[in-house]
């Protein structure tokens, strides 16, 4: 039983994998794979999902997974239209502390790095503070070989190490229930369903009919793999994306914000709202702007939900 296990290809003269790509869009389905990954967003935006929570992610993030752990770089809609073969790019790092690297991992020196990487196993994004860094790290062992490769892991792994902040994970569910591969699947196509329609009014029988399930059924189906019911779940997409909207200033007012977000009634969204993010939507927004004029971070929202658009293959990153 498993959320498509995915392989990474390891060539038999490395320990690390420094994996450099350029794709019209991330890969659209849930996956998960034995190797730790740091994943440095070079261009496109759209939603994390790891394991239960959901976080934006930009250009300039950089971002741990832990072994096994759950996944999805879901692009934004607009990326599933104009399939442009650049749209996105991304450098990741992929390494197996229980394989290959074992012994290394074993030695007295870098012990603490390996209780870093298990501390971390439901993944962290890195503070803006230290993300150049890391990226320096990572561009390195991307442009070298040999032992020089493992020179510029070992000053990545200490680039972690050295992280001076409190560091919350990206997932709070340890593991999501055993599912088998179609039904990974399926569950990837109902998190693309709902963000491709939740601007509308969508209801239980719209997603349960897209899933070609009876409306208990799908009750029952979804809230064993979320944690959530469908309402729950629903809001707080919608909340996510009226967050990327507010921290983007691409708005006219909070109502069309709350419009487009699928709210009818701004009460109602204010509500939500607030029960969500712990703020109305205008402290939110005064919230990031002045966190922009200190540090410039890139906007995040952190809740439990899922991803988007059209089923179709690009990297099982």
């Amino acid at each position: 039983m498993k959320v498509l296990q995915f392989t990474i290809p390891v060539p038999h003269d490395k320990s690390v994998i420094a994996d450099q790509f350029s794709l019209p869009y991330f890969y659209p389905y849930l996956h998960r794979h034995k190797e730790t990954q740091i994943t440095w967003i070079q261009k496109g935006e759209g939603t994390l999902i790891a394991g239960n929570n959901m976080h934006h992610f930009a250009p300039g993030d950089v971002f741990l997974l832990g072994a096994n752990l759950p996944h999805l770089f879901k692009s934004d809609p607009q990326y599933f239209e104009a399939e442009n073969e650049d749209a996105i790019s991304a450098l990741s790092i992929f390494f197996n502390p229980d394989g290959v690297l074992a012994s290394f991992f074993d030695l007295p020196e870098v012990r603490m790095h390996k209780l870093f990487i298990q501390q971390h196993q439901q993944g962290i994004k890195v503070p803006v503070a230290d993300a150049d860094r890391i990226i320096t790290s990572m561009t390195g062992l991307r442009d070298s070989s040999g032992a020089d490769q493992l020179v510029q892991f070992i000053h990545l792994l200490k680039g972690l190490s050295d992280i001076n902040e409190q560091l919350q994970p990206l997932s709070s569910y340890g593991n999501l229930p055993g599912i088998t591969e179609n039904e990974g699947i399926r569950i990837g196509n109902i998190y693309n369903f709902i963000m491709q329609n939740y601007a509308e009014s969508l209801t239980l029988d719209d997603v349960a009919k897209a899933a070609f399930m009876t409306s208990e059924s799908f009750c029952r189906y979804f809230k064993k793999h979320t944690g959530n019911t469908f309402v729950t779940f629903l809001n707080e997409v919608r909340i996510n994306e009226a967050c990327k909207m507010l921290t983007a200033n691409k708005f006219e007012s909070i109502s069309i914000v709350a419009y487009k977000s699928g709210f009818k009634s701004i009460t109602n969204f204010n509500r939500v709202f607030r029960s969500v993010t712990g703020s109305s939507p205008r402290e939110y927004t005064e919230s990031f702007n002045g966190k922009i004029a200190i540090a410039q971070p890139a906007p995040e929202i952190d809740i439990l939900k899922k991803g988007n658009s059209k089923a179709a293959f690009a990297n099982g990153v």
